[in-house]
């Protein structure tokens, strides 16, 4: 249900670590009591894995999106708008593909699998995890040989409506890219083995290795070629194999870069063809119904990449753009949200699986909750401070002003969609920890209806200067509509789970979020600079003391308003400091 053009967060999700009483992270307030000298010593060591794994994850995570960051502000930098827009098609169509043989696949079916075979079988899974990265490796090679041959057939799918030049340039960089959706598959499936075995430090930080090799990449090309933007006929063919060859590379960098990891857990490679012994219909069974979610997701995708190819360009905000702003979302919904339902998906997991639906719905209403308080004020400095983040963030080399511009218009109403995104993907992970991957790809078809009729509306209502924040307004409206069907979908399935607490959680976050994006507001307006074109250096400025002011007031607010998730924060913050 993403609307994104990479990856989506279906292939993020946790693995449920392999002694599941001594991992799972408590579901008392954080303020909690400290633990009596009675207590088992499993409890301890519970609490204690469980916040080294959160720790590692988290600050895995945010060096990830950082680096992520530099990556695509040197692409930006390198190509600008309009060949920019070409190298996103260009990326979007392998991961895409990748997207729809495997990604949401892997979260919804093959990790609670791998958890079970962990739990049943006398060699803890074992025999079965080389079995499926045995017909994975297999699958993937020949899905990656077969999207290079038909890759004329696929850039004409998704360049429909642009001229010669520009499906010539995604058709070349397709060719070199294309393989990438192989070794995207690859560390996949490795993450969720070292995960399913209790390790979460290399999944998060090898994409880390991906990132300083694009990032270097497109630093090589600044230093060869200059930093200046081109037409997509300027491109010649040592730019596209530098470009298209980096990119497959730091991809195949981090599959390799996970490859220590396995031995360190003890898992040892070892081809197996017995596929029977997988319980392929099982899995084709549960499969079946996250192809069809993934299928339906392909449709909107499709549609937003056709109308942002026909107005991306020059001062539009195209492809390039849009997904610059998705990224920014992404990079908070990492941070936190993940973070937060990779923790969760193996506890509801479990919990399901003995019938422990009281301890379901109340990670679920925990979670929901916490994600809510937290992401609101990212929220509020994107929407209040898109101007600034624009500038500081993007606009570099041959990504220019009027393209800061175009994105800040992008980001203001992105940000609208940020938290309702988070609380939808929390409840379609509940699902999937049932397991139940019917229900979400049922759930995703007039979610995803609902989108492209919103977004094609949007289109042809406005100009093409608002096409890519219409996109992101359809994005945002959706996700409130996946959030409350999924809502009335668990309840019959788990549960009360508490709406009432969570909607006074809510109501308090908006009041808070609401005060703190006037302050913020009227802080801006009284720092210099002009808005339409500002220098990097009052952005700057701006950024700076205007998320500082936004962050202060939203956490006074709260304290106010005893929003537990940010006062339970604070309190532990002072306990470190010893006060």
């Amino acid at each position: 249900m993403s609307g994104g053009l990479y990856r989506s967060a279906n292939a993020h999700g946790g693995a449920q670590p392999p002694d599941d009483e001594a991992t799972f992270i408590s579901a008392e307030p954080l303020n909690q009591p400290a633990v009596e000298a009675t207590a088992p010593p499993q409890e301890v060591v519970a609490e204690t894995s469980a916040a080294a794994n959160s720790a590692v994850m988290a600050i895995g995570s945010l060096v990830s999106r950082g680096t992520g960051f530099i990556r695509n502000l040197l692409i930006g930098a390198a190509l600008g708008n309009a060949v920019g827009d070409v190298y996103t098609t260009a990326q979007f169509l392998p991961n895409q593909v990748y997207e729809f043989l495997l990604g949401g696949v892997l979260t919804s079916v093959l990790i609670p699998v791998l958890v079970r075979r962990r739990k049943i079988d006398p060699d803890r899974g074992e025999a079965y995890a080389q079995r499926l990265l045995s017909l994975a490796v297999l699958a993937l090679a020949a899905a990656a040989l077969i999207a290079v041959l038909l890759a004329p057939v696929i850039t004409a799918i998704y360049a429909a409506g642009k001229d010669d030049t520009y499906k010539g340039l995604v058709n070349d960089l397709s060719y070199l890219m294309l393989p990438m959706l192989f070794f995207t598959g690859l560390s996949a499936l490795i993450a969720a083995v070292l995960n399913t075995r209790g390790h979460f430090a290399a999944p998060m930080w090898a994409p880390i290795l991906n990132n300083l090799v694009v990032a270097g990449t497109f630093g090589l090309y600044i230093v060869v070629y200059g930093a200046r933007a081109l037409r997509p006929d300027q491109m010649d063919a040592g730019r596209i194999l530098l470009v298209g060859g980096g990119t497959l590379l730091g991809v195949a960098v981090q599959a390799a870069g996970l490859l220590p990891a396995l031995r360190k857990v003890g898992f040892r490679w070892k081809w197996r063809f017995d596929f029977r012994a997988l319980g392929l219909r099982e899995l084709a069974r549960l499969g079946g119904w996250m192809f069809c979610y993934v299928g339906v997701n392909q449709l909107g995708l499709f549609v937003v990449v056709n109308l942002l190819t026909r107005v991306g360009g020059g001062k539009n905000a195209g492809l390039l753009i849009y997904n610059y702003v998705f990224l920014l979302l992404m990079m908070a919904h990492g941070i936190i949200a993940v973070s937060i339902i990779t923790a969760l998906m193996p506890r509801m997991s479990a919990a399901a699986a003995e019938g422990r639906f009281g301890d379901v719905t109340a990670d679920l209403s925990r979670g929901t909750r916490m994600v809510t308080a937290v992401l609101a004020p990212i929220a509020v400095c994107y929407a209040v401070l898109a101007g600034p983040i624009s500038v500081v963030v993007f606009r570099y080399g041959a990504f220019t002003g009027d393209n800061a511009v175009a994105t800040s218009t992008v980001l203001l109403v992105a940000a609208l969609g940020l938290v309702p995104f988070a609380i939808s993907q929390l409840f379609t992970f509940a699902f999937y920890a049932l397991p139940d991957t019917r229900t979400p790809a049922l759930i995703n078809i007039p979610v995803v209806a609902l989108r492209v009729l919103l977004q094609v509306g949007l289109f042809l209502a406005f100009s093409a200067t608002f096409a890519a924040a219409g996109m992101m307004l359809g994005n945002a409206v959706s996700y409130v509509a996946a959030a409350i069907l999924s809502a009335v979908l668990l309840r019959p399935r788990v549960g009360r789970i508490g709406l009432g607490g969570i909607m006074r959680t809510m109501g308090r976050v908006v009041v808070a979020a609401l005060g703190a994006a006037l302050v913020g507001l009227l802080v801006v307006k009284l720092l210099p600079g002009d808005p339409a074109h500002l220098s990097w250096l009052a952005a700057a400025v701006q950024l700076v003391i205007g998320g500082a002011v936004i962050g202060a007031t939203y956490l006074g607010l709260a304290m106010v308003l005893r929003i537990g998730e940010i006062t339970e924060v604070v309190a532990m913050v002072r306990r470190r400091l010893g006060r």
